[in-house]
């Protein structure tokens, strides 16, 4: 039996010696599963935006699932689901195939997704969790990391209903028929001395780049001397989701078939979002668009995935810039995830070589060809462990915080 967050799902024959007995409530994207032999009865779905799984059978309190890699080329590691009706009991949930547990678990919330916490403290190996549900829990969602959707955007936004320096807007109508969002910020009467250019999730599985923009934009909308700084010089044109689609649906997003988001900048853009930003920014930046960042999340674990870096530039030129950027954030960050201009990839080391530009272009190769471009650059920010340090909401948001003080060090430096 296979269960997916698009309700679609197969059945399975099980022996006698399984004692499972299966109630598929199609509507609802949902799975009611009963194990006569120790009485756990609970619902598993990922119905809902964000949701991603796949369950590949049960045997006794144990789970046996994977992430639903839909139109992906390869494998990657994305998956968010919910239990219902499992309070007071005790399920373990083991990943077939490979494994897709960060290095902190998973994130759990008990609320509904208003809340999570990761389930360790320090890092487990292996493909399973177990997990003892609260008693009284009716609800209980786990995520490769903390989800960031549409919803949390608009949370967000309500703090600043009616500010004069935001404004809201449509970039486009994705392929679903949904809204990609594009946020004007700072300076938005008159002409502005600066115009900056932030992305987030070219990728759709990278949910904490969400968290990371926000915390920029609480600089840049905040009644204090940065504040007005941006108010008065700058404006920021912010799309915090270049998948859309995919980041609602659950999609992994990243080696997307025929290619991802990132990938669509060379030639005819086949993706909405990428299409109507190729036709927006020359016409916006006027020539004032000096800064383009486009925020992601690494890969799952590894050399280079547990840290904030910066990717290089091929470019010399490009490249000192970077390093320039990368040192006035270090000298001026606060946050307790600490970003080391060391830790920036150079281009020629790890994955960033010559052969992965060579098909495709992407959002961060087609911005250093906009007219008066100074600086593009992109950040990858992890998704539990920085520098040994634990990822939280608050953390994300902070290191965000420190983005943008660092961005207007740099632009008043290229004065």
């Amino acid at each position: 039996m296979k269960q997916s967050n698009r309700s679609s799902f197969s059945r399975k024959r099980f022996s006698k010696s399984t004692f499972l007995v299966l109630f598929v409530v199609a509507s609802l994207g949902a799975v009611k599963l009963q194990s006569s032999d120790n009485n756990i009865q609970f619902t598993i779905n990922a119905d809902y935006p964000g949701g991603n799984i796949i369950v590949e059978k049960i045997r006794g309190d144990t789970v046996y699932i994977r992430p639903d890699l839909r139109d992906t080329r390869g494998w990657w590691f994305y998956w968010n689901f919910r239990i219902l009706g499992a309070a007071g009991k005790t399920l373990t949930f083991q990943f077939v195939d490979k494994n897709p547990i960060g290095v902190r678990g998973p994130a759990v919330s008990t609320d509904g997704g208003k809340t999570w916490k990761w389930l360790y403290q320090q890092k487990r190996l292996g493909a399973q969790f177990l997990y003892k549900f609260p008693v009284g829990a009716q609800e209980v969602r786990f995520c490769f990391a903390v989800p960031y959707t549409e919803s949390n955007l608009k949370q967000f936004l309500k703090s600043y209903d009616k500010h004069p320096h935001l404004s809201v807007n449509k970039l486009c109508q994705t392929r679903k028929g949904r809204s990609a969002e594009k946020l004007h910020v700072g300076k938005l009467d008159g002409e502005p001395k600066y115009r900056v250019l932030i992305t987030c999730r070219h990728h759709a599985c990278e949910t904490m780049a969400g968290y990371v923009l926000e915390g920029a934009l609480e600089v840049m909308l905040s009644n204090s001397d940065a504040g007005r700084w941006f108010q008065n010089n700058v404006e920021v044109l912010a799309i915090p989701f270049m998948d859309k689609d995919g980041v609602e649906d659950g999609d992994q997003g990243k080696n997307r078939i025929p290619h991802d988001h990132n990938r669509d900048y060379r030639d005819q853009s086949i993706y909405p979002s990428v299409h109507a930003l190729r036709e927006l920014v020359p016409r916006w930046t006027e020539g004032k668009l000096q800064v383009a960042i486009d925020l992601h999340c690494p890969y799952i674990s590894g050399p280079n995935n547990g840290v904030i870096y910066q990717v290089g530039n091929k470019d010399p030129k490009l490249w000192r810039e970077q390093a320039k950027f990368g040192k006035i954030l270090e000298s001026i960050q606060t946050g307790p995830l600490v970003y080391k201009a060391s830790h920036n990839l150079p281009f020629g080391k790890a994955w960033n070589i010559g052969s992965y530009y060579d098909r495709y272009k992407s959002f961060r190769l087609w911005a250093q060809e906009l007219n008066g471009m100074i600086l593009p650059t992109t950040f990858e920010f992890p998704y539990a462990n920085a520098s040994g340090k634990e990822v939280t909401v608050a953390r994300a948001r902070a290191f965000g915080r420190d983005l943008a003080n660092a961005l207007r060090k740099y632009l008043e430096s290229i004065d």
